[in-house]
């Protein structure tokens, strides 16, 4: 049987949650979500792939039908549990208090370091003013280009990109929504905020 969840008119995260609920309290099973913008669609397919289901997107009449399957017995975490998960949480394109302009030139040494560290993030989330250090023209591009290079998985809030109004400038890693950036820190081993 497919469920319908109807998720037209609802902002991010409330779409994610609403899905990742239903398909959290059932064993096996399909649903077809409907939802009216881009962000929301792509932020379904991809709890979708992170969770291992199958998906399909049809587009009409400006909405998106995206059809998600979950079958019995699949690995929803195939990573090894010997590796520790690191995340790293960017609310700021400064790093410190006192002087911006130090603290702009602190956060372009500090995200370079971290690109050429033994151990990199496993995912690098970007808040508030830290989003604009993933936009066009940005100090730090180039090592953040790296450490994607290097297994990181860039994350940047897009209520943050609209706040700013530079969503259209980003340059780098992929929009997501404060569901997946709390679920993120809390599977993290290791969390920590700058």
């Amino acid at each position: 049987m497919n469920n319908t969840i109807d998720c037209k008119g609802l902002q991010c995260p409330i779409p994610v949650v609403k899905t990742k609920k239903y398909f959290d309290s059932i064993e096996s099973g399909e649903s077809t979500i409907i939802v009216d913008n881009l962000v929301a669609k792509n932020n379904i397919v991809k709890l979708a792939e992170g969770s291992g289901y199958k998906s399909t997107v049809e587009e009409k009449q400006d909405l998106y039908f995206i059809k998600i399957i979950k079958e019995k017995c699949e690995v929803v975490n195939a990573e090894p549990k010997t590796k520790k998960r690191f995340t790293l949480l960017v609310s700021t394109d400064r790093l410190g208090l006192g002087d911006d302009e130090l603290g702009g030139m602190l956060m372009k040494s500090y995200i370079f370091a971290l690109s050429e560290a033994e151990l990199v993030p496993n995912d690098l989330l970007f808040v508030n003013g830290g989003v604009k250090l993933t936009v066009e023209d940005s100090p730090v591009l180039d090592s953040l280009k790296k450490l994607i290079e290097r297994g990181t998985n860039i994350l940047v809030c897009g209520t943050c990109l609209d706040f700013f109004n530079i969503k259209d400038k980003l340059s780098i890693g992929e929009i997501t929504n404060m569901y997946t950036i709390v679920e993120l820190m809390n599977a993290g081993d290791n969390t920590i905020k700058l």
